[in-house]
């Protein structure tokens, strides 16, 4: 163990007399060993072992007491560009035998060219550029164009559950940035409550866009967005200002399905929809009566409940409702709000020895990974394209605003559903089945 000695009065003024190391605090740490020894050897103290009972201690003894001021150390001369560092335009410049100005004006206007060079100078430039690797600033070229091509993406990914609808929407972003030559930025809230803090602040200039993921913002944001930056939302729950709102049609959805389960037989149509709060899943609600009317049934009594937007939510509700009807009639089909609803009904129903489809049918909504996999049948959000459509409909608006043009566009884009046979989907049993 090292032990350093106390800290002197005057700077390396060490005692004449050999430190103890009772006398001094011990030090830990092997590289404060080494910096003590070299300021020990630098104010001209010798370093030696102390008694063997202590072999791991050093001891610091002076053997003179400078009587000149400590010789400070030099100051570092500053550092030049190595040659193996990345080329600048200076470089670029004296490579071609033009001045920066030119060099930046033919880089700027690319293989298109500039006005302000000649063909023949803008060559010789990207041929120098090209020859020395040469890329240029980005952060320069974003103050210079008051542009960073660059696109944000908000959203809530915080959840004990991997979000496959959220994934799936994401990976349509990027293939559609990607495509827009545009870069990608993740932003993440623990809770959108936090948003009126949380967006302003996005929109310092980092991005020049904001695409938000299902938002759920308490109003309109219209007293806090900023205006200046462009958003596009997608399967937001209530308008955003100025912002255009990218969907399927939800309610659409939900009717086609019913209305072909009805079609195969079912009467008896359990749905597990998702949260009141939200608009989604109240519109599908909505999808789920209209089919019934429009086919003159009557929806079972207390076949319409509410969970969370997962598989534990679809757990807890399929087992609650059970329960609570225990001695009736089995549902012939159970509707999930999504499809992580419907695979946690699956598993109780599975648990309880009923097979599916032979004894209840299943089907989910949204047709992500998860319903793939297990060829479940659902109703088919196109999730990609929702992606991909919001980063076209946001480049457009950055395109319109960085022009200095008010955006005409529409305030929300719907696209279509469709339902998807699988698996997990058959006409009903002949013979009832009784909750036991």
């Amino acid at each position: 163990m090292l032990y350093a000695p106390p800290v002197p009065s005057r700077a390396f003024a060490w005692p004449r007399r050999s430190l103890h190391p009772s006398q001094a605090a011990p030090v830990q740490r092997p590289e404060l060993r080494a910096v003590i020894t070299f300021i020990a050897l630098e104010a001209g103290a010798t370093v030696r072992r102390c008694a063997p009972r202590h072999p791991a201690t050093l001891c610091l003894r002076r053997t003179s007491v400078p009587t000149s001021k400590p010789t400070l150390p030099r100051a570092t001369p500053p550092r030049t560009r190595r040659r193996s560092d990345a080329p600048t335009l200076l470089d670029v410049a004296r490579a071609a035998g033009v001045s920066e100005m030119a060099a930046s004006s033919a880089l700027n206007g690319g293989r298109r060219g500039s006005a302000r060079v000649s063909t023949e100078t803008r060559e010789r430039v990207l041929a120098a550029a090209e020859q020395l690797g040469f890329r240029p600033n980005a952060t320069a070229r974003a103050l210079a164009n008051r542009r960073t091509n660059a696109i944000g993406f908000v959203a809530n990914f915080l959840g004990e559950e991997p979000n496959l609808y959220f994934l799936e929407v994401f990976s349509g972003v990027i293939q559609g940035a990607t495509a827009a030559g545009q870069t990608t930025a993740v932003f993440t809230l623990n809770d959108w409550a936090e948003a009126p803090a949380r967006l302003p602040a996005l929109c310092d200039g980092r991005v020049d866009g904001l695409i938000l993921l299902g938002p759920r913002l308490q109003d309109d944001g219209s007293a806090w967005l900023p205006r200046h930056t462009p958003m596009v939302s997608v399967q937001a729950d209530r308008s955003v200002n100025g912002a255009v709102n990218v969907e399927s049609d939800d309610e659409s959805g939900a009717h086609g399905m019913v209305q072909r389960l009805l079609s195969m037989g079912h009467r008896r149509i359990l749905y597990v929809a998702g949260p009141s709060d939200l608009s989604g899943p109240n519109l599908r609600v909505h999808g789920y009566m209209r089919a019934h009317a429009e086919a003159g049934v009557k929806p079972a009594a207390g076949h319409v409940v509410r969970a969370p937007l997962s598989i534990e939510g679809g757990r807890e509700a399929m087992q609650d409702w059970l329960r609570r009807h225990r001695g009736r009639q089995l549902p012939q089909a159970v509707f999930g709000g999504n499809d992580a609803i419907a695979f946690g009904c699956a598993e109780v129903l599975r648990a309880r020895g009923l097979r599916v489809p032979d004894d209840v049918s299943v089907v989910g909504y949204d047709h992500t990974l998860m319903a793939r996999w297990v060829q479940m049948a659902t109703v088919r959000q196109p999730l990609h394209e929702l992606g991909r459509r919001a980063v076209e409909e946001l480049v457009r608006r950055i395109d319109t605003s960085h022009q200095g043009e008010p955006h005409a566009g529409p305030s929300s884009i719907v696209l279509p559903t469709e339902i998807v046979p699988g698996a997990t989907l058959a006409p009903p049993r002949r013979s009832s089945l009784t909750i036991t």
